[in-house]
């Protein structure tokens, strides 16, 4: 991103609790990031970490209720997406924030075509004609690598594989040309061999479209294949941040470092076993006091049953620019995230 540009998006202090016959649980608090046009962001944690739910809350995709948004701005370009109404929003979804959900074949409708599909948000938010979106339906399909464009726009999501399902996802995401693409674990139901090829696409739109990019996973290994920086969650909260290279080589938080170790590898010496992180993350009935991770933390401290860390600096870069953690313990300066 050039001197001084403005980042496409912006978050501060966002906070979304949910209503529960329980009581509230509180998942996501107080997180703050940017993104800057033309980067790719990976958003990664464990299941429950608050990844989705972030992501889902700004662009209004949460039900509410039980979901409410407690605190924050959510700033694309210069609108406050919380602030603004309804059916703004649900044109803000359609053109200008694309969304690649998990599961292909329950976010597509199974009775209409894949054509009416990528065709509608192009009428609804472009005011092109039928003739015109349909020719733009068949750009697009050509766009994400399926062959035979035009005749497939008849054809029903059952008539697609898994792969192309997600592709035709990602055509309609991309329909409108929208500043900012957000894709929730758009792998995880694939195989390996269709994961890499769509990551692979990604990365090629990203080149040919210049759009802003947050990948959402719990898989380091996709991060690092895909993303410029690394956004890592947990208990509804940013605990590392910076770039991929630099949290790779050298992690500061121990869930980041825990994370690292249990990605399997084929080269060089590794353990007998993949290591794991004893333990599930937390159900936050109330905005956590102290450190969401301690009961997992082998170097867990007083304070850190006294205090939730915020986030500090690493690097010496403004917060949220370069490498920062949210953490009370302090690792030996580069100690690589093979070691203890």
């Amino acid at each position: 991103m050039p001197d001084g540009a403005a980042p496409v998006l912006e978050v501060r202090g966002l906070k979304t609790v949910f209503r529960t016959r329980g009581g509230e649980m509180h998942a996501a608090n107080s997180v703050s990031f940017h993104l800057n046009r033309g980067e790719v962001l990976g958003v990664g944690g464990e299941s429950g970490s608050g990844k989705s739910v972030t992501m889902m809350s700004l662009i209004g995709l949460l039900p509410s209720p039980p979901a409410e948004i407690r605190d924050g701005a959510v700033l694309l370009g210069e609108r406050d997406l919380l602030k603004i109404p309804p059916d703004e929003l649900c044109h803000v979804r359609g053109a200008k924030v694309g969304f690649v959900f998990q599961d292909p074949m329950t976010s597509l409708n199974p009775v209409f075509t894949v054509g009416m599909q990528i065709m509608e948000p192009l009428r609804e938010h472009m005011g092109m004609t039928k003739a015109q979106a349909e020719a733009r339906a068949v750009e697009l399909l050509e766009l994400v690598g399926i062959p035979d464009a035009r005749s497939r726009l008849k054809s029903y999501p059952h008539q697609f594989s898994g792969g192309m399902r997600q592709r035709v996802m990602i055509a309609i995401a991309l329909a409108c040309d929208p500043d900012v693409l957000i894709a929730d674990e758009p792998t995880t139901a694939l195989d390996v061999t269709i994961q890499a090829q769509i990551m692979e696409l990604v990365k090629e739109l990203r080149q040919k479209l210049g759009m802003a990019i947050i990948w959402i996973t719990h898989d380091l290994g996709v991060i690092a294949a895909v993303a410029d920086r690394v956004m890592v969650m947990y208990g509804g909260q940013v605990v590392e941040h910076g770039p991929v290279k630099e949290i790779f080589a050298d992690p500061r938080h121990p869930y980041t470092r825990a994370l690292l170790k249990t990605i399997p590898s084929i080269a060089g010496a590794r353990e007998a076993r993949l290591q794991v992180i004893e333990g599930q993350p937390p159900i936050l009935s109330a905005a956590p006091t102290a450190c969401p991770f301690r009961a997992r933390c082998a170097h867990a401290m007083a304070v850190c049953e006294a205090e939730n860390p915020a986030r500090r600096a690493v690097d010496g870069a403004p917060l949220g620019h370069g490498h920062d953690v949210a953490c009370h313990w302090t690792p030996p300066a580069r100690e690589g995230a093979g070691h203890a």
